[in-house]
């Protein structure tokens, strides 16, 4: 059998996960694969996993986000990556293991729909605080070259001591040093900024790392809001409007502070 090879990397010649990590708990599904809370049983650190169920020829993001976490994950406020492993299995076939910081606290959409189910909204400083850190995650990749093009509040992670993190950089990109912009429409419909739509319809349309700026503004309404601007609509139906619509504000900004309502406009959301 052909070894399984990205652009750049042999995946298989990764080491085999089971001798140092075991599977403990079921944690939910990821957009590239299943994640699972392990033990790691030399020290017993605990960790996350997300199992991709690789292709023979590793798909793009697999290989996106692998480059990232390895060059970049030394931040506070990016996922710690701890490593890399290939699981061969005949039967159930071949799995890439992605192992992470593992962050109890959940995502902010979590965090942000259980204040709604009790009747309350999340206060100012606690949406203040993690705009925050996420602004810090975004400027650590920014500086390194680096967009995640799909920043929402499923991809910032809290942990339980109260650090925020950003995650999931399988559609992320990296810019060369002579190519600053990007051509490619990827990210989550709802929080894509118009010029990335725009990509869809016309060809010779580009977009930078502000993408991620607008995508932040969007994850604040969300934070206020609950949900994301036209959320009750189709996503394609989301596509179409985002790009003619004015940019988006909270759907009661007269309860919420002048500097948040001011944040979100200097976002461009």
């Amino acid at each position: 059998m052909l070894p399984l090879i990205g652009k750049t990397i042999i995946f298989d010649n990764f080491p085999d996960p089971s001798d140092t990590w075991e599977i403990t708990e079921t944690i939910g599904k990821g957009t590239y694969g299943k994640v699972f809370k392990v033990l790691n049983k030399k020290n017993g650190q605990k960790a996350a996993v997300k199992i991709l169920d690789p292709i023979h020829d590793i798909d793009e993001e697999i290989e996106a986000e692998y480059n990232i976490l390895k060059a970049l994950s030394d931040h506070p406020n990016v996922v710690r990556f701890y490593g890399m492993y290939f699981k061969k299995d005949k039967i159930n076939g071949d799995k890439l293991w992605l192992v992470l910081e593992l962050c109890n606290g959940g995502s902010v959409t979590d965090l942000v729909k259980g204040f709604l189910k009790k009747g309350k909204r999340m206060s100012e400083p606690i949406i203040a605080y993690i705009l925050r850190e996420a602004l810090l995650g975004l400027q650590h990749l920014h500086n390194n070259k680096t967009i995640h093009r799909d920043i929402k509040g499923n991809n910032i992670l809290l942990t339980i001591e109260g650090g925020v993190k950003l995650v999931d950089f399988g559609v992320s990109a990296q810019l060369t040093s002579t190519w600053h912009r990007r051509n490619t429409s990827v990210g989550t419909p709802f929080w894509m900024a118009p010029e990335v739509i725009a990509c869809e319809q016309q060809l010779d349309t580009t977009y930078d790392a502000r993408c991620d700026t607008w995508s932040l503004g969007i994850t604040a309404i969300e934070l206020g809001d609950g949900d994301p601007p036209l959320a009750d609509l189709h996503p394609m139906r989301a596509l179409f409007k985002i790009p003619r619509n004015p940019p988006p504000k909270l759907r009661q900004p007269e309860i919420w502070s002048a500097e948040f309502n001011d944040f979100i406009s200097n976002a461009g959301a």
